[in-house]
């Protein structure tokens, strides 16, 4: 099973992540795309691919939180839509084989009563977009050994559970399980996965305490061993997702510690 890391805001560069997780003795990284370091016009494609056969590591991609495959507006659609496009066409010279994204739940509206999700008032028009997009990926990725993994975040609505099903019709697309956000919605997604059990292909692993995140492991209450064996089944690989390098260190011993059967 492989352990990865993320793009930390305290590695200032490509090359002082890629030396962490050397340090580490980490197998990847995962390249967050909300950082202006880590945008397509930044990565040197080929400086990256020798780092990595000289270090023996490799790498996937974050795609920004706030994309929005479905919006309403087909201008800011087809800029997200691109934007996609773009990331598949660098996880291909960097030889990335996942990239990671959130689903958007979209505006909602407050009434009296309850929130209405615009996305399901109008699902006619949110399966027909998200579908475009799905054909879009498949057309992009091709025959290339690349995943698009759709990652849990607080829950996700019954609309949401039909549009990744909808997703998961095609090989391309898998799931992300963040065993830190699921603890925070109180695991309601587990039953999802556990029925797409076979489609887990990465997860993000930190410890939590209630809603607490991405706290070091050992820092949390979560059962820490039975999530990475359930990766360790589906054959996922696994991003130690802390924020910072003291939280990601710490990790690092305790798994030496405790989870050497599992590294």
């Amino acid at each position: 099973m492989d352990f990865g890391m993320p793009f930390l805001i305290e590695t200032c560069s490509q090359k002082e992540c890629i030396s962490l997780c050397r340090r580490l003795g980490l197998q990847f990284i995962e390249w967050n795309m909300n950082f202006p370091q880590c945008q397509p016009e930044n990565f040197q494609a080929e400086m990256l691919r020798e780092a990595g056969e000289r270090e023996n590591i490799y790498y996937t991609l974050h795609l920004e939180e706030n994309i929005n495959f479905s919006d309403f507006n087909q201008r800011v659609r087809r800029a997200y839509l691109d934007t996609a496009l773009e990331s598949i066409e660098l996880a291909k010279k960097i030889g990335a084989p996942l990239i990671n994204m959130h689903l958007a739940k979209g505006i909602f509206i407050t009434l009296p009563d309850k929130k209405r999700y615009l996305f399901e008032e109008y699902s006619e028009i949110y399966h027909e977009n998200m579908q475009k997009f799905r054909k879009e990926c498949e057309c992009a990725i091709g025959d290339a050994d690349i995943k698009i993994a759709v990652e849990n975040t607080d829950g996700f609505a019954p609309y949401e559970q039909e549009i990744i099903e909808e997703l998961l019709k095609s090989p391309c697309f898998g799931l992300t399980l963040d065993i830190g956000h699921s603890h925070a919605a109180k695991n309601v997604d587990i039953p999802f996965y556990e029925k797409n059990r076979g489609r887990l292909i990465h997860m993000h692993a930190h410890d939590a305490a209630g809603a607490k995140c991405h706290l070091a492991f050992g820092d949390g209450e979560i059962d820490l061993r039975q999530r990475l064996l359930m990766a360790k089944e589906a054959g996922a690989r696994v991003v130690l997702e802390t924020k910072t390098v003291e939280a990601l260190e710490k990790t690092r011993r305790y798994m030496e510690e405790n989870f050497q059967d599992l590294c």
